[in-house]
């Protein structure tokens, strides 16, 4: 049976000032909307308790299974408001899709297709005021409900800072964890699924620059037959110490080799890694140990209109250092949900440094990069049925 989302409005809403104030400058993360999506799965019931609720803090038990095992997965989606006022979720289904996946391989209930979509579309339409037009600050005559109370919920330790205009949006974060109280390692009998949004600045609010990527030999991601094509917390975990790494080489992000030795390229941090080369290919890592990300897929939907072939490979490393010495690699970039696309310029290992043409970013990496942003914000027709009116 499909879960209803009813609506319990908060009686302590961030007040309209407040909240026009929060979106001049959101940051990433920082603050959170008035509201969340929930739904709780035990085995006897099944899916139940489906509604959005106030946003606040929830109880568990020391013992639940999700501290003690990580058994726990989570999405990441945006909501775009485009020039007429409406908004619109881009693919939603397929990031339901691989939360039903992810659910799976870390032996979760999966939540139906159609009820992740619902429990996102819901919170989306409770919290609209909280989505920002794209070059930022809230749509005309989008009110909150006016109450004077202040809620602690939505402030954040962290001060705003510089803030460029564009590319404003509504992120979203569902995430389902285990609960049941018991510390033998076996799957969790009960779980509680939420939804939160945190409203999003431009990723680049000084423009789009290019990042170095430090190849670690010290850390892999995944290994065949792991986790690495879930997106699990233990994933992210594990790669916060090879960040710390790329950062102590002067590099903002890390690149992965695969954890058997053979020196092929996997992800770039939190990201999917994507080269161009002479001859009009567009190449990516194939998928098994990394992540199906709904960017990278959708970046090769749309290369052959850019001119592009897509192909999913195999990529060592060595094959990457020389294609962008000799200048057969001329681009490369990173996909992801927050970024969109990340021009990648350059890279550095262990006593090695390269770059990737002459060091800037590379055209076709601006011209995907808009392409994608214009289909997202309704500026380009939507000839594939990826964008899902929410209001």
């Amino acid at each position: 049976m499909s879960l209803d989302f009813p609506l319990d409005r908060t009686a302590t809403p961030v007040p309209d000032a407040e909240r026009r104030a929060l979106l001049s400058d959101p940051g990433f993360g920082r603050w959170f909307t008035d509201h969340m999506a929930v739904a709780a799965w035990d085995a006897e019931r099944g899916w139940h308790d489906g509604g959005v609720r106030p946003l606040a803090p929830f109880t568990l038990h020391p013992g639940a299974a999700v501290f003690h095992y990580g058994q726990e997965i989570f999405e990441g989606l945006k909501a775009y408001r485009h020039a007429d006022g409406g908004v619109w979720l881009f693919r939603p289904e397929d990031n339901a899709r691989r939360f039903a996946r992810s659910a799976r391989r870390l032996a979760l209930p999966e939540l139906p297709e159609a009820d992740f979509v619902r429990a996102v579309e819901e919170l989306v339409r409770a919290d609209a005021a909280w989505v920002p037009r794209a070059d930022g600050g809230p749509a005309e005559g989008d009110e909150g409900s006016g109450s004077p109370a202040t809620s602690a919920s939505a402030r954040s330790a962290s001060a705003p800072g510089a803030s460029g205009s564009g590319e404003q949006s509504l992120y979203l974060r569902p995430f389902l964890i285990a609960t049941e109280p018991f510390l033998g390692v076996r799957p969790s009998t009960q779980a509680l699924f939420r939804v939160i949004a945190s409203p999003a600045g431009p990723y680049f609010p000084s423009g789009v620059t290019g990042v170095t990527l430090w190849i670690t030999e010290t850390y892999s991601r995944a290994a065949v037959g792991g986790t690495g094509a879930a997106k699990c917390g233990g994933n992210y975990a594990g790669s916060l110490v090879a960040q710390t790494e790329a950062r102590e080489n002067g590099c903002e992000q890390v690149l992965y080799l695969d954890s058997a030795g053979h020196g092929t390229i996997e992800e770039s941090g939190t990201m999917n890694l994507c080269l161009v080369t002479r001859d009009g290919e567009l190449l990516t890592p194939a998928l098994g140990t990394i992540l199906e990300g709904v960017t990278r897929d959708t970046v090769l939907a749309l290369a052959p209109e850019l001119g592009l072939r897509p192909v999913e490979r195999a990529i060592s490393l060595a094959e990457l250092r020389a294609g962008a010495e000799d200048g057969t690699v001329s681009e490369v970039f990173a996909a992801g949900t927050a970024a969109v696309l990340t021009p990648v310029t350059g890279f550095k290992g262990a006593g090695y440094a390269f770059t990737v043409g002459d060091g800037t970013p590379g055209p076709t990496t601006l011209a995907l990069r808009r392409t994608v942003l214009d289909l997202q914000y309704g500026r380009a027709e939507d000839r594939h049925g990826w964008l899902r009116r929410v209001r």
